[in-house]
């Protein structure tokens, strides 16, 4: 149970770093990006190192007994200095750079603190499970223990305290992402916690592996999924959110589509449509789509008929885009009849052409799309038949 746990954390982690890993390529400067990058790597790579069939393979390899353990110390002490980073970055202010220099060196030094500890101390029987509490009482094994764990409860801390305390003042999706982050280092400080606890109960004879080996992983697991979830919400969710603008988008310009669907059909005008595309670059192949007809449907336009169907919207609903784009539709409605007509196009004559206004932006296509809409509304609520009324029915 405790491999399932720690390489479905692992998996977890390294899917969260695998969506960030483009941003860091093109941004590899950006010791933001680079702190998240760290968070998310050290964090799986702790969970990857832990579990009991690595432990092992790790051990057979080197042929130094639970030299596996050492390693997971240090990458578990990479993490924390990895997150301090991540949220002195994350907060910003003058004294980013130094703050951020300080952490990294503490924590360096108790990562050169472990491989002494290690050196000097002997664990000759391998413990894939329970070192920390088979080893407790152990000289220089047991301070080592303790080492990392200190400096493991004192990450998740110091990060629980700054992220819950930040989220308080902002809102949105970075109070989401912070409340996420600070539950998922509380979370976390259960790993240590346990951990702490039965090594406590070893140095006092009694037994309480059952916290080091069932308690701690669990604590470790939920808080590294909710750790990533933090760390991922307030950089997906823009990215979201603009999809969903784009496919709204993309939706509202269809029946303007399919009232041009005909010209674009007979006079090829529509570019292939995009396969697996996101909704961005389908609204862009819409809008495209469009202008094409429009711009082929420029010798058919007519001026008057602009001007007259914007003046009596204007004079009856006081909506200066409502008009426009009634107007539009209008003009691209008897556009299209024209164009579609037999025989060659009608030289220009005073009152036709191009209408006056601009070519519609994206806000005026989607106007003229509204009003297409309504109008095919209106037939169809018409054909519903009305339910008949007798007279003198209660």
């Amino acid at each position: 149970m405790n491999s399932l746990i720690n390489y479905l954390s692992c998996g977890a982690l390294w899917l969260g770093l695998a969506v960030k890993a483009p941003d860091l390529l093109r941004h590899r400067h950006d010791p933001y990006l680079r702190a998240i990058c760290a968070v998310l790597a050290l964090a799986g790579l702790c969970f990857l190192l832990g579990a009991p069939p690595t432990v092992g393979a790790v051990n057979r390899l080197s042929g130094v007994p639970n030299l596996a353990a050492p390693l997971t110390y240090a990458a578990i002490t990479g993490y924390c200095a990895a997150s301090q980073v991540l949220v002195v970055h994350w907060r910003g202010g003058p004294r980013v750079r130094r703050t951020a220099r300080r952490w990294t060196l503490a924590y360096a030094t108790v990562v050169l603190g472990i491989a002494v500890a290690f050196a000097l101390g002997d664990a000759p029987v391998e413990r894939r499970v329970d070192l920390d509490t088979y080893y407790a009482t152990t000289p220089f094994i047991g301070q080592m223990i303790l080492l990392y764990l200190l400096a493991h409860l004192t990450a998740v801390t110091v990060t629980t305290v700054s992220a819950l305390r930040w989220a308080r003042q902002v809102r949105g999706a970075l109070r989401a992402g912070l409340t996420l982050l600070g539950a998922g280092a509380l979370c976390g400080s259960g790993y240590s916690l346990a951990k702490l606890v039965a090594v406590g109960a070893r140095w006092s004879g009694r037994d309480w592996s059952a916290l080091d080996t069932a308690v701690s992983p669990v604590a470790a697991g939920l808080g590294a999924l909710l750790i990533v979830v933090g760390v991922l919400v307030p950089l997906v969710t823009p990215r979201v959110s603009e999809w969903r603008r784009a496919a709204r988008a993309y939706a509202r310009l269809a029946p303007l589509e399919r009232a041009l669907d005909d010209l674009l059909v007979r006079r090829a005008l529509r570019l292939p449509r995009p396969r697996f595309a996101a909704p961005a670059t389908l609204l862009m192949w819409r809008r495209t789509s469009i202008h094409n007809a429009l711009g082929h449907l420029d010798a058919y336009g007519d001026r008057d008929l602009y001007d007259r169907t914007r003046a009596d919207t204007l004079a009856a609903t006081g909506d200066p885009e409502l008009a426009g784009a009634k107007a539009w539709a209008a003009v691209i409605l008897d556009a299209l009849r024209q164009e579609a007509a037999p025989g060659p196009v009608p030289p220009p004559v005073p009152g036709t052409g191009r209408p006056t206004a601009p070519s519609p932006d994206p806000a005026t296509l989607a106007r003229i799309a509204d009003v297409l809409a309504g109008a095919e509304r209106a037939p169809a609520a018409s054909a519903v038949p009305r339910r008949r009324t007798t007279a003198g029915t209660a």
